[in-house]
């Protein structure tokens, strides 16, 4: 994940104090999981492929809390509860009010049809410290996307309910062709709504490589989706009434507001890729991890079809520190095994080559370079041919 708005605001503000104190690094990772597969939606770009019927031989609440009292002793800080629509988990209160007894920080990642005047109370009780509800463009490719006439409105209206309630509420809007032209619409929704949080996904592409990179149209798209996002985001920082803007899927977003920087803010360049190394890129298997419905463990929720084990076998504690499978050794390592441009690649340690998940699609090679990155060839080169160095 990104925080675009941090790097911003630290660039806006470059004599200021850290904004927050230093504190240990948790031992765990954050931890996605996916208490449950049905869904009321059959949205087109589902990673999770749910719909509204029940899966069988999904985790029980006894199994929950079990995995919930490993994770709080290996150190983990943060549970996103997800789906599926997590609000279909007949134990998604007690689960989360669990979760928050035990001292982690608790998000729930739901389209949000299904919040209304009837549970807004309770999901507003339960101390959620913060809610994501998704969004794909304004109303008529919202509803096409979720393959349900009115889900924009409904989604809206869990959105107000949420703001309303003093809940901390944002949209996570994932890119595509498809609904990129509605993105402009979405942020002054943001701002016209007093929506504190917004979060762009970019859709796990998996296209050409290395050819053609530049004239490669999603590459385009990004690149311009990416450009009004970090223009937005500073204009509302210089206006004194910042929002928050993160951004995932797509680590090579830290290398593009760098370049962004040597254009705009050329006497902050380097102070900003020292954070962005101190950030590090891409944290699949390390300070990220995934579990789903049927208690199987993966790198992240972009490696469904890869399982590291699963927690109805072993504890996750000791599932997450197994490097005896390959990708995970790979991933653990300091410096990632890469191959291609990315290994050649001047932002490697800012980047840390980027999404592992596309080139395994398209190459079958955990480790070739990224389809996904839309920096051109010339954008990665190091001056005068240095190698990487971290």
């Amino acid at each position: 994940m990104f925080r675009l708005t941090r790097y911003l605001q630290a660039l806006a503000e470059p004599g200021a104090p850290p904004r927050r104190p230093q504190v240990a690094a948790p031992t765990g990772p954050v931890v996605i999981w996916n208490l449950i597969r049905r869904c009321n939606l059959t949205c087109r770009h589902c990673y999770a492929t749910s719909a509204d019927t029940d899966f069988k031989g999904e985790l029980d609440g006894a199994e929950i809390d079990r995995v919930m009292d490993d994770l709080k002793e290996f150190g983990v800080p943060v549970l996103i509860l997800s789906g599926g629509e997590p609000l279909m988990h007949p134990e998604i209160f007690r689960i989360s009010r669990r979760a928050k007894a035990m001292g982690f920080y608790v998000g729930l990642s739901t389209n949000g049809t299904l919040i209304d005047q009837n549970n807004i109370g309770e999901i507003a009780a339960t101390g959620y410290d913060y809610v994501g509800i998704s969004i794909d463009g304004m109303a008529d490719t919202h509803d096409r996307f979720r393959r349900m006439p009115g889900a924009f409105e409904h989604s809206l209206r869990g959105v107000r309910l949420c703001r309303d309630a003093g809940i901390k509420v944002g949209l996570r809007f994932t890119l595509t062709r498809d609904n990129a032209a509605d993105l402009p619409a979405l942020l002054e929704l943001m701002e016209r709504e007093e929506i504190h949080k917004f979060y762009l996904s970019h859709l796990n592409y998996a296209g050409r490589g290395n050819k053609n990179r530049g004239d490669d149209a999603h590459h385009r798209m990004t690149r311009e989706a990416m450009d009004l996002l970090i223009e937005t985001c500073w204009s509302g920082i210089r206006q004194g009434r910042p929002r928050e803007f993160v951004t995932g899927n797509n680590d090579a977003d830290g290398a593009y507001l760098l370049r962004w920087t040597q254009t705009h803010l050329p006497a902050q360049t380097q102070r900003l890729e020292a954070m962005l190394r101190r950030w590090g890129g891409n944290a699949s298997g390390v300070n990220i991890a995934n579990i789903d419905n049927l208690g199987r463990v993966h790198p992240d929720t972009m490696w469904w079809d890869y399982t590291i084990g699963n927690v109805r076998e072993r504890p996750f504690s000791r599932i997450w520190q197994d490097t005896s499978d390959p990708l995970m050794a790979g991933l653990k390592q300091s410096r990632r095994p890469l191959e291609g441009r990315c290994a050649e690649c001047r932002h490697l340690p800012i980047c840390g080559g980027n999404s592992r998940t596309r080139a395994w699609q398209l190459s079958g090679n955990f480790w070739a370079e990224d389809p996904g990155c839309y920096l051109t060839d010339e954008e990665i080169a190091a001056p005068h041919g240095a190698r990487y160095s971290a």
